[in-house]
């Protein structure tokens, strides 16, 4: 009796798909494209309604893919463009805006009105890194008890901060108390400047 052909099959000669699956493209391209007809756009192309063997044909010639973009218009939009270099930039902004969402967190820095020399220095040491990260940085100084009494202590430290830090931040506004809490936000000087030239 003959053995069943197993090839490229699984367990007990069923047809195993995860070896055979090709994995999805995120937009229909080219031949994935199901309507009849379509609106063509993209560089080097006449703007036009066109049917589908027509603008295959204008992307062909064009060396480019034919990728569905609005798949909703009446009639989908198809542009054509490279489909690699579409999909490569594309991921590229992705990981911008992901850089840019990490450049908002905050760090927080917490002294005490007694933070000696020694300590304040290793805090503005890490502190300067975080904000040449792109992190803003949240400096306070926490009173307790009657701690309170010396809140101009507490000011000196947070202002001698943002000096130490001129370089690397800027103070949004000047130290601010909150309960039992003064603080002060600094916010990182590389990301202002990024701004202004964007």
């Amino acid at each position: 009796m003959a053995l069943p052909f197993r090839g490229s099959s699984g367990p007990g000669g069923r047809f195993n798909p995860r070896f055979n699956r090709q994995p999805e493209p995120e937009h229909r391209i080219n031949e994935r494209v199901r309507a009849l007809q379509v609106r063509l756009v993209g560089e080097n192309v006449t703007v036009g309604i066109y049917p589908i063997h027509e603008a295959l044909k204008i992307a062909q010639q064009l060396e480019l893919d034919l990728v569905e973009i609005s798949p909703n218009a009446d009639p989908p939009v198809c542009k054509a463009i490279d489909y690699k270099k579409f999909l490569y930039e594309k991921k590229r902004k992705e990981k911008e805006m992901k850089a840019n969402a990490k450049q908002s967190e905050v760090k927080e820095v917490r002294f005490t009105p007694g933070t000696d020399d020694h300590d304040f220095d290793f805090k503005a040491k890490h502190a300067e890194k975080f904000l040449k990260e792109g992190n803003k940085v949240k400096a306070y100084v926490q009173f307790k008890g009657r701690a309170i009494m010396f809140k101009e202590r507490g000011e000196l430290v947070l202002l001698k901060f943002a000096e130490r830090l001129a370089d690397s931040g800027q103070p949004e506004s000047l130290p601010k108390l909150e309960g039992k809490r003064m603080f002060l936000m600094l916010t990182p000087k590389t990301a202002k400047k990024k701004k202004e030239s964007d």
